[in-house]
């Protein structure tokens, strides 16, 4: 049988890129270690979540509507949405996690030969997305650990179509203030779209970090991307959405794939928005209350650390950060290694219950000691 000629199928852009590999499920992980338990420090999940609205629709949902497909535009979920945030449904669209969302603006706005432009160290979604969809993804260098908007704004053209603006920004937790974000899209004008990624918008409580959902107000190019998963706990069941103008909500529609969130996501991201004030305070306490130790405990250790926004903060460690993994791992701590994000010889570690946290402190130790 002859091979098939993939030299000719497959497009150059797509054999030139990396495919992503994710990693093993917990249970290979502790069986490759040698460990009985795993702590996961390497996803910023929110170990309080789901809220408890959530939890009960989880624990509650009817086997009978397994057969059933899922509501196709998740009707109930974008007007829960519109009534928490005063939009109109029609301003929402919901999907598998917010990467899917990544993929519906860029299929929407960008054709061959055009560009977007991000920042060389954040979610590196908006750029893979981009290169293997075939276009430019035009990546700048951070300024003090931050987004650079005038640096942005200098590596685009007359074929940029989209700017992705995480903030605050993952991996470095800092973020642009209300009058940076405005400048900046005053700056752009109508000539781009302007993502303003706010996967960590609950975990902020700065009186000058700016809220994208006040923004396209006057900006009717911004669309803002949040998520269930962060925040509110519901990382296994993928739901993100994306909030813009009518106009512009209307054209990413076209392009953007339904009955993609299933039944049981879409039930439990709709309660989980209601009455969630305590549950993100109790979540925003434990994260405040890591971060101070995390910070003490590194300082102790001499080793340098970045620690913004978000329930996540990074650390320079002495040694490969892969190879500080596995030695982590081989102690039941799972932490993200930074190389992917271009912070070699980093890692990052989600904030999580205090035991926990003490329990890492004292692996971080033992291994920066050889023990």
């Amino acid at each position: 049988m002859s091979s098939l000629p993939l030299d000719r199928l497959v497009p150059g852009y797509i054999r030139r890129f990396e495919a992503y590999v994710p990693s093993r499920p917990d249970r290979e992980l502790m069986r490759l270690f040698g460990v009985d338990h795993l702590h996961r420090l390497n996803n910023n999940e929110n170990v309080l979540g789901p809220p408890p609205n959530a939890k009960r629709v989880i624990e509650e949902f009817d086997p009978d509507l397994v057969p059933i497909y899922p509501s196709g535009d998740c009707f109930d979920l974008r007007t829960c949405l519109a009534s928490k945030f005063g939009k109109d449904p029609n301003q929402f669209l919901i999907g598998n996690g917010s990467c899917e969302v990544i993929a519906s603006v860029i299929k929407a706005f960008c054709e061959r030969g055009d560009n977007i432009v991000t920042a060389d160290k954040t979610f590196a979604v908006y750029e893979w997305v981009a290169e293997f969809s075939g276009f430019q993804a035009r990546l700048v260098p951070l300024r003090d650990q931050t987004m650079d908007p005038q640096a942005m704004l200098d590596a685009a053209d007359g074929r940029t179509k989209i700017f992705f603006v995480c903030n605050p920004n993952n991996p470095t937790g800092t973020y642009w203030d209300r009058d940076t974000m405005d400048g900046f899209l005053h700056s752009v004008g109508s000539d781009a779209i302007v993502v303003i990624d706010e996967a960590y918008f609950e975990y902020v409580a700065e009186d000058d970090y700016p809220d994208g959902m006040s923004l396209m107000l006057d900006h009717p190019n911004v669309v803002v991307f949040r998520t269930f998963s962060k925040m509110y706990g519901l990382a296994a069941l993928r739901v993100g959405y994306l909030c813009g103008s009518m106009e512009v909500v209307e054209v990413i529609r076209k392009t953007h794939v339904v009955y993609s969130v299933n039944t049981l996501g879409q039930k439990a991201a709709a309660v989980a928005v209601v009455d969630d004030d305590d549950f993100i305070a109790a979540t925003r306490t434990m994260v405040a209350e890591d971060k101070a130790m995390l910070q003490a405990e590194f300082d102790s250790l001499d080793l340098a650390w970045i620690c913004g926004q978000g329930n996540f903060i990074m650390v320079r460690v002495p040694m490969s950060d892969t190879l500080l993994y596995r030695k982590l791992a081989m102690k039941g701590i799972l932490v993200r290694t930074m190389t992917g994000f271009r912070f070699p010889g980093w890692i990052r570690v989600s904030l999580v219950r205090r035991p926990v946290m003490e329990e890492f402190c004292q692996a971080l130790r033992d291994v920066l000691q050889g023990k």
